[in-house]
């Protein structure tokens, strides 16, 4: 491939991760969410003519605007094509002048403003979420729609079948079709709630891109970059402007701030304390700084709150010696009572062990309630193996370490595991 057509891939890759979910928002909003494969096949249509042509005539100027138009002339031909058919309703007020062929032109082109397509973007993300979705499909539609990923990509990303994501998609588009869901923001009665399983969803995604357990790549920044892009959108819009959206905001900014110094340049992992804290990218903590402040509004805690303030405390310290560990164990406490979870429970006994020691976090470990949840989990297996290590019980830490290499699937965090085992057996 020439130099040129591999930097069209690139620029069409990137333009279909930060586009695609725009454009189908907008194509979603003309056909109706009951025709969401519609507006996925004229994104697809779309994407494919601008890499043929592009390999041609070199990129445009102006390529996202090039994007926008071509799909907006698909979307009139196809409503010129099915003018007779049942199968789009246009009857509501927004696009009642799709009908007739005089103000069609005229109309598309107003659906298509910039500052509607932000809403649009919005509406997507709370039909993405609607509480008739499994959380798993609502993860899965927000990565079709709204990221862009194929489903082989998918599939990838959460070690699924591509057979099995198709299902999860076709059942979330099946909803969307049999309730007649509307493109819409909820009443204001529904939305924090509602905006709480958007926040949720959008938290799923960044701590796969965070930490991926499911891909070659530990840090996934196309899908961490995507996350944070789609709870900016939140942060913007005056209807989702909750506490805990910015809290949100905030511990993502915290945590994505210390990328550059998680991996070696042969993408092997660095663990906390030798991490070089120069590499860390202080506009971001600052970024992050000012998400908490605006987080600090009204009078709920939320856990996105107390997490970010972990996050914080490990960001502001000099030095892994100087981190103030007593306050990230009194934060752990606090994190267990508002939102109580196995893995907050785990996380926690990291700070314990920190304060107390390895023997008070070996206690911490084998009481952390519903603990059969965390027996699947590598991480569990690979703390429970640095307690025992710490507690010169070399057989359980090796036992324990063995059954953490077999329970991940990332090459990364295989070969860590193995180098701590192997300090073990020298």
């Amino acid at each position: 491939m020439t130099q040129q057509g591999d930097h069209i891939n690139r620029l069409t890759d990137h333009l279909f991760r930060h586009e695609a979910g725009k454009m189908v928002s907008v194509l979603t909003k003309i056909f109706g969410p009951e025709n969401l494969e519609t507006a996925e096949d004229v994104v697809q249509d779309t994407l494919l003519q601008a890499m043929q042509i592009w390999k041609l005539k070199g990129v445009p100027e102006n390529p996202s605007a090039w994007l926008f138009r071509v799909a907006k002339n698909k979307a009139i031909d196809i409503i010129r094509r099915n003018k007779h058919s049942v199968q789009y309703d246009f009857n509501d007020s927004e696009r009642a002048l799709l009908k007739s062929e005089y103000t069609l032109a005229a109309t598309m082109d107003s659906l298509w403003k910039e500052e509607l397509v932000k809403d649009d973007l919005l509406r997507m993300m709370f039909a993405c979420c609607h509480p008739g979705i499994s959380q798993e499909n609502q993860v899965t539609l927000i990565l079709k729609t709204l990221c862009g990923f194929s489903t082989a990509e998918i599939a990838k990303t959460f070690l699924s079948s591509e057979d099995t994501v198709s299902k999860r998609l076709y059942r979330a588009k099946e909803f969307f079709r049999e309730h007649k869901i509307r493109f819409e923001l909820p009443p204001e009665a529904e939305l924090k709630n509602r905006t709480g399983a958007v926040l949720n969803a959008i938290y799923l995604l960044f701590n796969e891109a965070y930490n991926s357990t499911h891909s070659e790549a530990v840090i996934r920044k196309d899908l961490m970059d995507e996350a944070m892009a789609l709870c900016r959108l939140l942060t913007e819009n005056r209807l989702t402007q909750l506490p805990e959206t910015y809290a949100l905001m905030a511990l993502m900014c915290f945590h994505a701030s210390r990328n550059a110094s998680r991996l070696t340049d042969a993408g092997e992992i660095i663990l906390l304390p030798r991490q070089d804290r120069s590499k860390w990218n202080t506009a971001l903590i600052d970024e992050g700084n000012e998400y908490m402040n605006l987080a600090a509004s009204g009078d709920q805690v939320s856990s996105y709150h107390i997490e970010a303030a972990i996050a914080y405390e490990h960001c502001s310290a000099e030095s892994f010696d100087k981190t103030d560990w007593r306050k990230i164990l009194g934060l752990y406490d606090w994190l267990c009572r508002v939102a109580p979870s196995p893995i907050a429970e785990l996380n926690k006994a990291v700070a314990v062990m920190e304060v107390h020691g390895p023997a008070e976090a070996l206690k911490a470990l084998l009481e952390i309630p519903e603990r059969n949840k965390m027996e699947s989990f590598y991480l569990f297996h690979s703390l429970l193996g640095e307690v025992y290590y710490r507690l010169n019980n070399f057989d359980d830490a090796k036992k324990s370490l063995e059954t953490a290499i077999r329970l991940t699937q990332s090459d990364a965090e295989k070969k860590i595991l193995r180098n701590k085992l192997a300090v073990l057996l020298n």
